[in-house]
């Protein structure tokens, strides 16, 4: 069992190049674990997590609803904003400048083969890591991802979250609001969620800006410790 996370900071990329190399990354992975179980060999599989911010962007999972999506393809481009539909589980959700995008690409067979349990240990980074700043979320039920005032009239979402996986071998992620622009989430029914607002850390904490290196070393914290890894930064 390999507990080594390979971190790679992306910086801002294109929607679409990232998630190409997920795919690639993650071809990788599934094709190491199909010879060692052809050759019977025991060959160590690697773990990635990959930290992005993408440009403005709508993406919506493969059982979403198109209605969700509030905004024709003329005023997309007016937003300068691109849409795709992808192969991850939920609705649609947006991507874009101050917004902390977290793809880990494991294989969970090196931690544990429960996909409800990663589920949870995603939303439990990001619960710890808005704990450092005073800020108290959970969980809502029957939604993934992580909100704030849960129950009340209230409630809003401050970090998405969407998954895949084969043979236990993850891809796609969480998108935590850190300085994100709210506007961009009134052009969609978040998650396929009515009536429900979005949030950030910044408006929370009422702050013009978070710094954006120091909340991904409280979530690289957190999920470290939660996932017992150790954490291999790599200079892309």
């Amino acid at each position: 069992m390999n507990k080594e996370i390979i971190l790679e900071d992306l910086g801002s990329r294109d929607y679409k190049e990232v998630w190409d190399y997920q795919e690639k990354l993650f071809k990788k992975i599934l094709d190491l674990k199909i010879r060692n179980r052809r050759e019977e060999l025991e060959l160590r599989t690697p773990n990635y997590l990959l930290f992005v911010e993408h440009p403005h962007v709508y993406t919506l999972g493969k059982s979403g609803d198109m209605s969700n999506l509030l905004i024709s393809e003329d005023q997309l481009k007016a937003k300068e904003a691109t849409f795709y539909k992808i192969n991850r589980g939920g609705d649609i959700t947006y991507h874009g400048p101050g917004q902390i995008v977290g793809y880990p690409i494991l294989d969970l067979e090196n931690f544990f083969t429960d996909i409800h349990k990663y589920l949870r240990l995603l939303e439990e980074t990001i619960i710890l890591t808005l704990q450092d700043y005073n800020i108290k979320s959970e969980r809502s039920p029957g939604e993934t991802g992580v909100w704030l005032d849960v129950g009340t009239p209230f409630a809003r979402k401050i970090c998405a979250m969407g998954v895949r996986a084969s043979r236990w071998v993850t891809m796609h992620g969480f998108a935590f609001n850190v300085n994100s622009n709210l506007g961009y989430f009134d052009n969609i029914v978040p998650c396929g969620i009515k009536e429900k607002a979005v949030t950030s850390l910044n408006v929370e904490l009422g702050q013009a800006k978070v710094d954006e290196n120091e909340v991904k070393q409280k979530i690289l914290t957190h999920f470290s410790n939660l996932f017992m890894a150790e954490i291999i930064k790599s200079d892309v």
